[in-house]
């Protein structure tokens, strides 16, 4: 309530009392002191990122399974071809494997950088741009201090460092687009919230059911026909491009990874009987169903928003590739920002309370939150920035690097897979010994194609590298001696030079003309 004298002006002017502004009228945030806190939080974590991602490129600890693919398409993008990727078969169009058109926006980039650095920077870029709707919401709810223990969570949560850590892939660019949805779910701005979400169906196939949770939510808190249509888009989405798109541009005219969603059981009704147990079993899968929501301090799971990480984790856990149900790789990033949006949601009421016991309560939450990101920080990848393995170049790293250099530029090369990604920019790669066979992955029993490149670049035993262990792939080691072996005495390779396990060999120039 005003003053007297408030009120006898307010009588005098007749001037109506302006409206106490809702959640959805709240004035947008413009850059000065405030923002510097998100966008602040978000440089530092770009120059995290992108230390540790490049490091890796630096010391040859990328791969070309799945850096080298991804940077073939995009350096085929740039220049206005398909993106076909010989890494991955040959002829092989890469929207046969996952849907992924969104990289084209990288292309002009590229064209200007041809460089693996180039996909690098873009994901650390990405993924940092995420932290800023996060934190803001954090801070227009919650408080300043809390803006940064999420901003804190978030950026050095697993997820995102498994992300970091390994390689590049499209799904960077859905991290930044969740993030943004979700802050406009929580702010009840409904069409902004789709307009961000719509364009996952141009990230990956499976994100399309992620538009489809976004819908549902916005169906139950908001506008009830737009949130239908926007499931309906979601889920319609993702099977055209399961059922057409990706068959289409598949040359075995199928889904790639099809075989990753064969029933679990003998029969439909079965598996989706069994199927919550299925979720949870083995126990690898319980145990990264905790994780994910472990850096929140399992405090998000008390939000709605909670739900829209759903079909990621249902996809995932049944999921016959083994290498969906742990934390390596990048499949938990998209669902750091549900997490952390959760977690702010879930502490919205309690700190709008304003009460002593509610704000301890927010205090010891946030605490518990950051002990808990600090507790799990060693044990993923961007805790490489303080080994000091990081900072020094070894003798394999010199010798791999003397030796690719001698490989002329727009030759066709078989490397090696830690080798591919260091020669993808200047010249046609595929894996030696061949892989994979007629467009089959995983499939490493039957007979290996006589490698037909220029060149080989052999690496023996590649140092260790997270997620792999030390050691050769996608072959064992023997199986790769055996044909490097036989490229020497029978396919028509000459051996140029080798240093500290590398080898490095070229086709005889009268093997070349008898073919």
């Amino acid at each position: 309530m005003g003053t007297i004298a408030d009120q006898r002006v307010g009588r005098r002017s007749r001037l109506p009392i302006p409206p106490v502004p809702t959640l959805s009228r709240i004035p947008r945030v413009r850059i000065g002191r405030p923002a510097l806190l998100w966008w602040g939080w978000a440089a530092a974590l770009f120059l995290l990122y992108a230390t540790v991602s490049g490091r890796r490129q630096a010391l040859v600890r990328t791969t070309g399974y799945d850096l080298g693919i991804f940077e073939q398409a995009v350096r085929a993008y740039a220049h206005l071809h398909a993106p076909v990727s010989p890494l991955r078969g040959d002829g092989f169009n890469l929207l046969g494997d996952h849907f992924h058109p969104v990289l084209a926006v990288l292309a002009p980039l590229y064209r200007l950088f041809p460089s693996p650095y180039t996909l690098l920077l873009a994901q650390a870029a990405l993924l940092a741009l995420a932290v800023v709707p996060l934190a803001r919401q954090a801070a227009r709810v919650l408080g300043r201090r809390a803006a940064h223990v999420v901003a804190f969570g978030y950026g050095l949560s697993w997820g995102i460092a498994s992300a970091v850590g390994f390689d590049f892939h499209e799904v960077c660019f859905a991290v930044p687009l969740v993030s943004y949805a979700l802050e406009a779910l929580a702010r009840r701005c409904w069409r902004r919230a789709i307009a961000w979400a719509v364009p996952l169906l141009l990230v990956k196939e499976d994100l399309g059911l992620t538009l489809a949770a976004i819908g549902a939510y916005v169906a139950w808190r908001g506008p009830r026909r737009l949130g239908i249509a926007t499931a309906v888009t979601g889920l319609v989405g993702s099977a055209l491009e399961f059922k057409v798109l990706m068959p289409f541009f598949n040359p075995a005219g199928a889904y790639a990874h099809a075989a990753n969603l064969a029933p679990a059981h003998h029969s439909l009704l079965a598996t989706l009987a069994l199927a919550p147990l299925d979720a949870v079993r083995p126990e690898v899968k319980a145990t990264t169903l905790v994780l994910v929501f472990a850096p929140a301090a399992l405090i998000a799971l008390r939000s709605p928003l909670a739900l829209i990480a759903l079909p990621t984790l249902g996809w995932r856990m049944l999921s016959t590739n083994v290498f969906h149900w742990g934390t390596a790789f990048h499949y938990t990033a998209v669902l750091m920002p549900v997490v952390f949006a959760a977690l702010t949601d879930a502490l919205r009421p309690y700190a709008a309370d304003g009460g002593p016991l509610t704000r301890r309560h927010v205090r010891a939450s946030l605490m518990t939150v950051a002990a808990v990101t600090l507790a799990l920080v060693p044990s993923f990848p961007l805790a490489q920035i303080a080994h000091r393995s990081t900072w020094r170049t070894n003798p394999h790293v010199t010798a791999a690097r003397d030796l690719l250099r001698r490989i002329p530029d727009g030759v066709t090369v078989a490397a090696s897979n830690r080798l591919v990604p260091q020669l993808t920019s200047r010249t046609t790669v595929v894996l030696f010994p061949t892989f994979p066979v007629r467009w089959k992955l995983y499939e490493t029993d039957g007979p290996i194609p006589r490698p037909t490149a220029q060149w080989i670049a052999y690496d023996r035993v590649p140092p260790e590298s997270w997620p792999y262990p030390r050691g050769t792939w996608p072959y064992p080691a023997p199986r790769q001696d055996q044909e490097y072996a036989l490229a020497l005495a029978k396919y028509g390779y000459v051996r140029v030079a080798e240093a500290d396990g590398i080898s490095l060999l070229r086709r005889a120039e009268r093997a070349s003309h008898t073919r």
